[in-house]
């Protein structure tokens, strides 16, 4: 799916490569310095002592959300003073590419590189001999891994439009919202391997953003139905 938004709707247009390549960068940046502060904390710590490890863990994971929330506000920044400098060089005084436009490619940005980063890890526990379960795990790990991974980038692309519009309108609930829902998908990954109990819930959230973020981009209903029936 995360492949079939890219190439249907990014692919063809190089100012929207650029908005996700660079997107893209902002997450790994807040990635990198998230990591960074984490492996300073545990090696400043006692390795022995397993509730701070287990605590130093949850910090590393809200701090890491924070920082990309933190990140996609810069972003925004970014963007819109770069769509200031194509509407000033533009001839006829309009941007080539809108702010929604920009929010949903730079959401898709985020996603795919959290995406990527996802896979990576999963992958390198696919390495070296051995069966998925054997010691009594769950045989479904790679296949909860994988949905999992999906419904963050989609939940990444949903949360760009629904933030960047609250930073466009000033609507700070909006923003508070994105971070919470962000904080709760992370925290909903500590129930692992009970994973009913993080994939159910993360579905329905990423279904209230989508629905959410569909209206703020001007859908409707009739519009869906539309949509749905193949009618023009």
């Amino acid at each position: 799916p995360a492949l079939g938004l890219f190439l249907f709707t990014i692919a063809r247009d190089p100012l929207r490569i650029i908005v996700l390549i660079a997107g893209a960068f902002f997450w790994l940046v807040s990635l990198l310095l998230s990591s960074l502060i984490w492996f300073i904390a545990v090696k400043a710590s006692n390795p022995l002592d397993e509730p701070l490890q287990k605590g130093l863990l949850i910090f590393g994971v809200m701090f890491s959300v924070l920082l990309q929330e933190a990140f996609r506000f810069l972003y925004y920044k970014l963007l819109r003073k770069a769509i200031e400098g194509l509407v000033a060089l533009s001839e006829d005084g309009c941007s080539p590419i809108s702010i929604q436009q920009m929010a949903y490619v730079a959401g898709v940005g985020f996603g795919l590189m959290s995406g990527a980063f996802s896979m990576i890890n999963l992958l390198a526990d696919t390495l070296g001999p051995g069966t998925v379960g054997i010691h009594g795990d769950s045989q479904l790990y790679f296949l909860t891994s994988a949905f999992m991974t999906m419904v963050l980038i989609f939940l990444h692309t949903f949360w760009g439009i629904l933030f960047f519009h609250g930073c466009e309108h000033q609507h700070w609930w909006e923003i508070t919202a994105v971070i919470v829902m962000h904080l709760a998908v992370s925290g909903l990954t500590f129930c692992n391997p009970l994973y009913v109990g993080s994939l159910v819930p993360s579905y329905l959230l990423m279904a209230t953003a989508a629905t959410w973020a569909y209206l703020l981009s001007g859908g409707s209903a009739q519009n869906l139905q539309r949509f749905l029936l193949c009618k023009s």
